[in-house]
Parts: structure tokens; C-alpha cells; sequence
């Protein structure tokens, strides 16, 4: 059966990045004997321009109706209309879909543990993911509302929404190192004295798994200290949003971090998590390493392509060994010179 794939290239740098890709799984999938298909669809400021809104009907019923989604990237300031945001497009999407779970992996290689802005003893062998709520929280609750005088935002978060997140963390820490850290603000929030409540609850059925509980702050400074520690980090939407960005930075690069979001059933979301970084957009410097890891994630996850997602992971590694990287990761190579070695290297591949 033929693999449905959605690309949503996006703003800024995303249409250079999706681009290059999508070639590489085109030449990748004929060594590999791949059948899928891709349509190209609107989102984001660009979706804005031509359509008036950044997620059309057209794209949402694509995504409903594929197997996988590619996002690149979206926004830029150029859109500033706070009722019509790109951004809004992708939270409607996110609850669309009911795309509750983020994952987002942060490994420090042997190649990338000189590249972090901390010390080599500090990062080396960290391997983590932290699994972030996607579709509850803050950005999600009502009332919101903003004036000149007064703002106001939700945080509101249900059993069910804590419970469904919780256990695919700790099914995902049984598959690891059957350890768990639970991140919240319990000293002081009441969605969070709910949050630990049932993280403790659900524990009792994961009597394999080891647990500790950390408060936000906490985490972010011992993410700085000792990041080789964790494992699975699961938490609320907030903090996630803002932890995984503090993690992607130990291995040098926002660039280097790709990303899966997924529901009980129907298509997963793959992104990396950097932004448009619109100013860089089409000066062919982006870097297209948490693209290509994004798709590795989606071959593995989605499509069950163990192989195909192996082969990008090792390559990307191999690249960043050879120092073959854009100027992000200290390199001097262009996002179209790294896509056209790429391609050099699937012709060898048996």
C-alpha cells in the first residue's frame, strides 16, 4: 500500500528544507523500495497571503486523510495580526487532529559534544526525550483575552488529558531506561497538584519504571547540570514547549532537534523544532539536519521503515563527524551543498 504523505513547507526557511527532503527521500526510497506519495499543501503566513487564514480547509482535510504530516517551519514578522497568526494554524491543527503528544529527543553525540555551549564532561552521553502535552494548558484555555489594560489566560488541564499523556511516558521510559521525571509547578499552580496527583496514581502500574518529581524551575537548572541524568521527561504544555528548547540547545544547535506529535489514532505530525528564521530565508544557509531527522522519525514511527530511518540518522551523524555542517554547528557548507552530498551517498548505498 502506498504511504500518504502531506508536506507542509511553510515560511521562511521551511520551503528550502522540505525541499531538499523530500529529494532525499525520493532517491532514498528507490534503494529502499518505498511506494508513498506527497501532496504539497498551505499553512502558516503563507497560507495567510493567499487564502486569508493559516490553516485552509483544503490542508486540514489533506492532513486528516494521509497517513504522516511534514511541517518545515511557520511564521514570520511580516504577520502580526494577533486574531491571524500563523501560529494559530498550528494549534488548530494540533487540535484537529487530536495530536495530544509531542516527542522531542535531544542526543549529545560523541561528533556534537564539543558543539554545545557547555562543558564536554557536562553533556556527554546525554540521551533524553521529553514528552510535552500538546492539545491542553494554557494555550489552549478560556478565557484569554488581551486589551491596553488587562490580559487574561487559562490554564486548565482534566484527569483524562494528564492520564493519556502520563502513560504513553511511561510506556515510552519501560522501552528505555525505565525512568521517568514528571515536571511541574505543584508549590504553586493547582493544575499542577492535579498533574502530580495522577502521575502518582498511574505509577502504581508501572511498578518497573522509577519516578521523580520535579519542579519547573528545578528542571531547567539541572537540564544545565546534569543532562546525562534523564531519560523520559514528561510534562505539561508550557514547560514543555520551553524545556525541550533549553534541551535542544546542549548539542550546539536549535537546528539539530527534530520532533513527533501523534494521537490515539489517525496521522502523526513530524517537525523540527526550530523556527522560520526569516533571516536566513533563501540565503541557502538553514540548516537541514532536524528536517531529515524529523523524516527519519516518520519512517520509523509512522511507516515502519526501521531501515530508511536508521540510514538518515547515521548519515546526519557521519556528516556532523566530517565537519560537513552549515555555520549553525561551526561548518561552512550550504543547505543545497549538504542535500547534494547526501544524494552522493545514496548512490552508494547496495
Amino acid at each position: 500500500m502506498t504511504f500518504q504523505i502531506v508536506s507542509l513547507p511553510g515560511d521562511g526557511i521551511g520551503p528550502e528544507i522540505m525541499s531538499g527532503t523530500l529529494d532525499v527521500l525520493a532517491s532514498l526510497s528507490k534503494k529502499y523500495h518505498f511506494e508513498y506519495h506527497v501532496t504539497e499543501h498551505l499553512m502558516g503566513g503563507c497560507a495567510i497571503e493567499q487564502t486569508g487564514t493559516p490553516l485552509p480547509d483544503e490542508t486540514l482535510a489533506a492532513c486528516q486523510h494521509a497517513d504522516a504530516v511534514l511541517l518545515a517551519a511557520i511564521g514570520g514578522p511580516q504577520w502580526q495580526d494577533p486574531n491571524n497568526r500563523p501560529e494559530h494554524g498550528l494549534l488548530q491543527l494540533r487540535k484537529s487532529l487530536g495530536l495530544f503528544a509531542n516527542l522531542r529527543p535531544t542526543r549529545v553525540s560523541d561528533h556534537t559534544v564539543n558543539l554545545s555551549p557547555l562543558k564536554a564532561e557536562i553533556v556527554a552521553s546525554t540521551n533524553l526525550i521529553i514528552v510535552r502535552e500538546l492539545t491542553s494548558g494554557i494555550y489552549f484555555g478560556t478565557p484569554s483575552h488581551w486589551d491596553t489594560d488587562v490580559a487574561v489566560d487559562t490554564l486548565t488541564y482534566t484527569t483524562h488529558e494528564i492520564e493519556r499523556i502520563v502513560h504513553e511516558a511511561f510506556k515510552l521510559a519501560q522501552q528505555r531506561h525505565k525512568k521517568l521525571t514528571s515536571v511541574d509547578k505543584e508549590n504553586v499552580l493547582s493544575s499542577s497538584k492535579l498533574w502530580r496527583q495522577t502521575v502518582n496514581r498511574i505509577a502504581t502500574q508501572y511498578p518497573d519504571v522509577t519516578v521523580e518529581h520535579l519542579l519547573v524551575d528545578a528542571c531547567s537548572m539541572h537540564l544545565l547540570k546534569r543532562p546525562s541524568d534523564f531519560d523520559v521527561i514528561v510534562t505539561e504544555n508550557l514547560f514543555g514547549d520551553i524545556l525541550s528548547d533549553e534541551a535542544s540547545m546542549l548539542p550546539g544547535s536549535l537546528g539539530l532537534s527534530p520532533s513527533a506529535s501523534f494521537s490515539t489514532s489517525g496521522p502523526a505530525l513530524y517537525e523540527p523544532i526550530h523556527g522560520s528564521a526569516p533571516d536566513i530565508a533563501g540565503r541557502n544557509k538553514a540548516n537541514p539536519f532536524g528536517m531529515l531527522l524529523s523524516l527519519a522519525m516518520c519512517l520509523r514511527m509512522s511507516a515502519q521503515r526501521e531501515d530508511m530511518a536508521t540510514w538518515i540518522e547515521n548519515i546526519v551523524d557521519q556528516l556532523i563527524a566530517q565537519k560537513i555542517t552549515t555555520p549553525d554547528l561551526g561548518g561552512q557548507s550550504t543547505t543545497s551543498e549538504i542535500f547534494e552530498i547526501l544524494q552522493s551517498r545514496i548512490k552508494e548505498v547496495s
